[in-house]
């Protein structure tokens, strides 16, 4: 974060000098011009075989010089904008790394099969993105050979999203119509927000009272989980003459609906499809952008005081680096008697009494050969064979 500060810094005044110059330098040129008119005019309203006064040839010649000297101090300024210019470029250069060698896990992508891997999370990627043509170039040329049946639900998902950017809910509602087992076992809104959508666009369109009540046959089947919804809709129709719009029901046209749906629409798309809602991808360059700058640091300092080897475990980082709860995706736990995160050779176990410790400290408890300890948190005891190892969803 210090070292984007001090280039936006660097940057900031860049872009005042920038502002100004262009401001002083379109002033001077209009000054310039403008007077060299007013000598122009008066020239061409004289008679040919008149002469022109020496007055009129010494302002000419005033105007000349300050024309000159006005192109000498823009030509001054830009240079001083150049000068911003390089060091904006140095603070850049001094404050964010270029090389990330230092930090990289030798052989992460070597061989054949870690190469394809890589591969096919790029070209999932665009699949998502919608950028079908790089995608489909992709799997030509890295030899991929994804079947049409893997590439055609995202090439089903991009078209319905497409379609929902521009307010056509058709493709989407036909979509949850078919899923509907689906979506109602993920306990998913999806639906009933599709049909309520298009009873909305319904009444903004102006359409006709009886045509709307006919649409809202769609909805009674989701009437008992959406009460609240189903009452604001069927109040708003009370103001059909009057206008909507201006009415206490107002708020159903807002816009942000749209972006809703849409999110709605990509979680439960990637849900039934078994893929996370965001690209593998964006989410590991995103978390790589937010760990690299203290491991960096960290490394920095291992450096200078050569104590490199501390970090010698490639499985496990010097630091923690916390990326916030967006980035957790999987139950974490600690032992309380450790405090180490468990891992799959040190899980955690779970003992008789209800309390759960890692592996490694349930075995450091037990004195002698018998198996038998006491729990550290309470006066139970208990035998090592009956403790339970426990996963986390």
């Amino acid at each position: 974060m210090e070292g984007c500060s001090a280039v936006e810094k660097e940057l900031e005044k860049l872009l005042e000098k920038y502002d100004s110059f262009q401001s002083k330098g379109q002033q001077l040129l209009d000054e310039s011009i403008a007077a060299l008119q007013t000598f122009s005019n008066d020239i061409s309203q004289r008679p040919d075989d008149n002469v022109v006064p020496q007055s009129v040839l010494d302002g000419i010649s005033s105007s000349i010089a300050q024309s000159k000297a006005a192109v000498n101090k823009v030509s001054s300024v830009h240079k001083d904008l150049h000068g911003s210019v390089s060091k904006l470029g140095k603070a850049i250069d001094r404050n964010f790394t270029s090389d990330f060698s230092s930090v990289l896990t030798e052989g992460a992508f070597d061989g054949p099969s870690q190469q394809r891997l890589l591969n096919e999370v790029i070209c999932e990627h665009f699949l998502r993105q919608g950028m079908l043509d790089i995608a489909e170039t992709l799997n030509e040329d890295a030899s991929l050979e994804l079947s049409h049946e893997k590439k055609e639900p995202f090439l089903e998902l991009h078209s319905i999203l497409e379609a929902l950017q521009q307010r056509n809910l058709s493709p989407a509602i036909e979509w949850a119509s078919r899923n509907r087992d689906h979506l109602n076992k993920r306990k998913s809104p999806l639906e009933f927000k599709l049909h309520r959508l298009r009873f909305i666009e319904l009444i903004r369109m102006g359409s006709l009272k009886q045509e709307v009540l006919e649409y809202a046959r769609n909805l009674a089947p989701f009437a008992s989980m959406h009460p609240k919804d189903m009452q604001q809709l069927m109040g708003s129709l009370l103001y059909l003459h009057k206008g909507v719009e201006k009415s206490s029901y107002s708020f159903l046209f807002d816009d942000t609906s749209w972006n809703e749906i849409c999110e709605i629409f990509m979680k439960d798309a990637c849900g039934l499809l078994g893929l996370s809602v965001e690209s593998p991808l964006s989410v590991g360059i995103n978390a790589g952008c937010k760990a690299l700058p203290p491991l960096l640091s960290i490394r920095q300092v291992m450096q200078s005081k050569q104590v490199a080897g501390v970090w010698s475990s490639k499985e496990e980082l010097p630091v923690e680096i916390d990326l916030g709860q967006d980035y957790q995706f999987h139950s974490i736990f600690a032992c309380p008697i450790l405090k180490q995160q468990s891992t799959e050779q040190n899980p955690p176990m779970k003992l008789t009494c209800g309390h759960v410790i890692s592996k490694d400290a349930l075995h450091k408890l037990v004195v002698g050969s018998s198996n038998r300890f006491k729990c550290p948190y309470c006066p139970l005891h208990t035998v090592t064979t009956e403790a339970k190892q426990i996963y986390f969803g």
